[in-house]
């Protein structure tokens, strides 16, 4: 019952939290500051303690190489998702996923283990979709957007985010690689995506996957930490002093986003 409850529970109310904190915030203060708040570290900071506390670290730090590379294959699904949803939502996941899954395919043929190949592998594919959508789509970020909230639209939010993010965690424990890949499965991105199309369009859901494609860097300086600190302070100051710098990068990003159009 514990073991469910810490593979399956706290990943499912984790993550509904996250999306109903990233959805609101980027309602009530623009896409700007939602798609920073929306790339904060969070199910990946379950995954990876867990990921350590079952396997051991060096499993943990095998698996963490992985993620800077895979999360330039999520930028790669969120810009997909962004210009394929003017045609069709469901389009747009289908291809948006398929994508991820032949992309992350070859992450796992090659059993990626080295960080410095996988942050160049990530910086080459966020720079060129950032600068794709910032100035040749010249895709703007949205202001606050009037919204009633329901309890019924808080629960459908966060059941969706909670029922997708549980099972890719739940999928993290197998092998490092796989561990890797499944810790950073594009759920939160998916979750926001979906709700954002319904709800507010496509434009709206454009300009947050352009914020949230900026925020990044987040996620990552969050992984590289905990490549180089698990080994050496331990899985419990490894996670605070990794989210520390992530929240360092998130401040500077944020700053940043005043020159974003």
């Amino acid at each position: 019952m514990q073991n469910f409850a810490s593979q399956f529970l706290l990943p499912f109310f984790l993550s509904a939290i996250v999306v109903i904190v990233i959805t609101v915030a980027a309602e009530r203060y623009g896409t700007k500051a939602g798609g920073i708040i929306g790339t904060l570290p969070s199910t990946m900071v379950v995954a990876f303690i867990l990921i350590a506390i079952n396997n051991g670290i060096g499993v943990a730090t095998d698996a963490v190489a992985v993620v800077p590379a895979e999360m330039g294959i999520n930028i790669v699904f969120l810009l997909i998702a962004a210009l394929l949803s003017r045609r069709s939502l469901p389009l747009a996941i289908a291809a948006a996923l398929s994508i991820w899954a032949m992309l992350s395919s070859v992450i796992l043929f090659i059993d990626l283990k080295g960080i410095i190949l996988s942050l160049l592998i990530y910086a080459m594919l966020m720079i060129p979709s950032f600068l794709f959508l910032e100035f040749f789509k010249k895709t703007r970020s949205s202001r606050r957007v009037k919204i009633k909230y329901t309890p019924s639209k808080i629960l459908i939010r966060g059941l969706l985010a909670g029922a997708v993010v549980a099972i890719a965690v739940s999928l993290a424990n197998i092998g490092a690689a796989l561990s890797g890949i499944f810790s950073v499965f594009p759920a939160i991105f998916l979750s926001t995506m979906v709700i954002f199309v319904m709800e507010h369009g496509p434009d709206f859901a454009g300009a947050m996957a352009k914020s949230m494609i900026f925020g990044t860097p987040t996620i990552v300086a969050y992984a590289t930490s905990i490549y180089f600190l698990y080994p050496s302070i331990g899985i419990a100051w490894g996670t605070i002093a990794s989210y520390a710098i992530s929240l360092a990068v998130a401040f500077l990003l944020f700053k940043a986003t005043r020159k974003m159009a």
